[in-house]
This record gives C-alpha cells, sequence and structure tokens, in this order.
C-alpha cells in the first residue's frame, strides 16, 4: 500500500488565536504591540554640541527588529497607540490584520488619517488603582489615559507575575527625569503633563513596577532585567560619548512633536548624554508572557543656554 501526500500549497501560516482560540478565545492568544516606530526611511539625525536631542544612529528599521525577534507583521492582532507622533505610529500600516487602539482624542491626528483599523478608546472602564480614566484591553494589560505629552497621550500597563511593566511613552525621556522629578519641554498641556507624572511617580511608588521608556535604552535594559523602579534609590547611569564630527546633512527631516515651549529666560539643567543602545527604539513588544525583546534608541539632552 501507498500512502502519498498532494502538495500544492506552501509557506502558508495559521496564527495562533486561530489554531488554539476555540475553547479559550481568540482573544486570549493575542500578540500585542505597544507603538510602531518610525516610518522606514526616516533620515538620521545631524546633531551638533548644540542639539537639544539626538535619538541615535540607525542599525535597522523597525520593521527588520520586529522580524529579528521571530516575528511577521500578519501575526499581531492588537497595537496599543501611546500618541500620534510619528516615531509612535510611523509603521501602523504594516500591519494589516491588527486592531489599532488609540484614545479618542487622538483620532483627528494627521499621522492617523486613512486608517481603516483605528480603534477609538474613550475609557470606560474606571478606574485603576490611582489613575481615573482606563479601559482594560485583555487580562493583565490596561489602557490608561495619560494627557501632557499630547492632549491624547495614553500609557499601557501590563502584570505579569506580580510586576507592573508601564509601557510610559514619552511621559519621561530617560529615567532621571522621573527620578528628578522633571518635566521635558515636549508637551501640549503643562498642567495636564504635571498632574500624569505626579500620578505616574505615585503608582511607582507604591506598586513594583518596571519602568520602560521609548527613548532610551534604559527602557529596554528594565526590561530584560525585570528591574524594579526604586525613586529613592536611582539605578547607576552609564554615560556614551557622541562624536559631534561635522557631517553634511540629508536636508530632509520627519518631526512630528507638538507643543515645544521656548523658555523666555535662559533655563539651566544638568547635563545628560546618552547612553549607548543598539537599535532606535519606539516599541516595546508584549507578546503573553513578556519574553520579548526591545529595539531600543539612544537619547542625549544638553545644556539649554
Amino acid at each position: 500500500m501507498d500512502i502519498k501526500a498532494v502538495k500544492f500549497r506552501k509557506d502558508g501560516f495559521y496564527t495562533q488565536p486561530f489554531a488554539f482560540g476555540g475553547e479559550e478565545g481568540p482573544d486570549k492568544f493575542d500578540r500585542i504591540l505597544v507603538d510602531t516606530g518610525l516610518p522606514a526611511g526616516t533620515p538620521e539625525e545631524n546633531p551638533d554640541e548644540n542639539s537639544l536631542a539626538f535619538t541615535g544612529k540607525d542599525i535597522c528599521n523597525y520593521m527588520d527588529a520586529l522580524a529579528a525577534l521571530g516575528y511577521k507583521p500578519e501575526q499581531v492582532t492588537k497595537i496599543l497607540l501611546t500618541h500620534k507622533h510619528a516615531d509612535h505610529s510611523g509603521e501602523l500600516r504594516s500591519f494589516p490584520n491588527a486592531k489599532i487602539y488609540v484614545n479618542a482624542d487622538e483620532m483627528q491626528a494627521a499621522e492617523l488619517q486613512n486608517l481603516p483599523n483605528l480603534v477609538p478608546v474613550h475609557f470606560t472602564d474606571g478606574t485603576y488603582y490611582n489613575f481615573p480614566k482606563t479601559q482594560k484591553i485583555c487580562d493583565g494589560i490596561w489602557f490608561v489615559k495619560a494627557k501632557g505629552h499630547t492632549n491624547g497621550n495614553s500609557l499601557v500597563i501590563a502584570e505579569n507575575e506580580g510586576l507592573f511593566y508601564m509601557f510610559q511613552a514619552d511621559i519621561t525621556y530617560v529615567d532621571e527625569a522621573l527620578y528628578e522629578n522633571k518635566l521635558s519641554v515636549v508637551y501640549d498641556d503643562l498642567s495636564a503633563a504635571r498632574e500624569t507624572l505626579d500620578r505616574v511617580r505615585e503608582f511607582v511608588r507604591n506598586h513594583p513596577t518596571v519602568y520602560m521608556g521609548t527613548h532610551t535604552p534604559q527602557g529596554y535594559e528594565n526590561l530584560e532585567a525585570k528591574r524594579v523602579m526604586d525613586l529613592d534609590h536611582p539605578y547607576p547611569t552609564t554615560l556614551a560619548e557622541v562624536n559631534f564630527t561635522k557631517k553634511e546633512a540629508s536636508g530632509k527631516y520627519i518631526c512630528s512633536m507638538r507643543g515645544f515651549r521656548r523658555p523666555s529666560r535662559r533655563l539651566e539643567m544638568p547635563t545628560l548624554q546618552a547612553r549607548q543602545g543598539e537599535v532606535q527604539q519606539s516599541v516595546i513588544d508584549y507578546i503573553t508572557n513578556l519574553t520579548d525583546g526591545v529595539a531600543s534608541r539612544k537619547q542625549i539632552l544638553r545644556v539649554l543656554k
């Protein structure tokens, strides 16, 4: 007796929610991204000694970084967008099967137009600890209204094995700002940004929180080490040298930051040099058991004079 297979297709896939979700439901097997990085083709910056910020050199684009973790865009089922800026929303169109959850106050942003799979969030699930307006995305994952950096800014908290993983977007650009209780100069609403930072610090002080920023290697380092933020005992920062050798600029720039307030008087602040990062960071990928890696990018703050 001969038993043979008839082969007529190859290289297909079935998502885990489809293949495993019959009894528990497909949402049990979601693959969730927080933000989607800069759009491919964004030119590198050309900083000098007077630059206020430098996000670092490219090693690869966002989609290649995701692929290096072993994931295809078709496998992503949900994207939690912290805010509209292009360094967080740049690759939304690359995920054809994902529902994109975004604060309803951000829906009219130019960066989000003509996206068919947006889900406006109205934060109808009430209080989550000291945060008054939240939406439960699924068991253990909360979308939290965090106005300030933008009017529709949000953060994400994921509970896992007794820890609270806070994907905080741009509430602070570096961990030192959280320790020192300082706001950046990028905001739409200053008073709301202050209120949000106060709530974040209160939460961190009262819950074992892994604090993950998106503009500093500290974000992925905290994640990988499961490092709990201790406001009274700052984790030491390793500084890296930045080469300001003059290069010819491309003449092409992308920036969607809103609310930059130029000081009316001279503002002095401690210099925070960039730490060495590996990949530009604008997303931390939470997938089921938080064993994912994180694309990262460097941040530099210079003295304003």
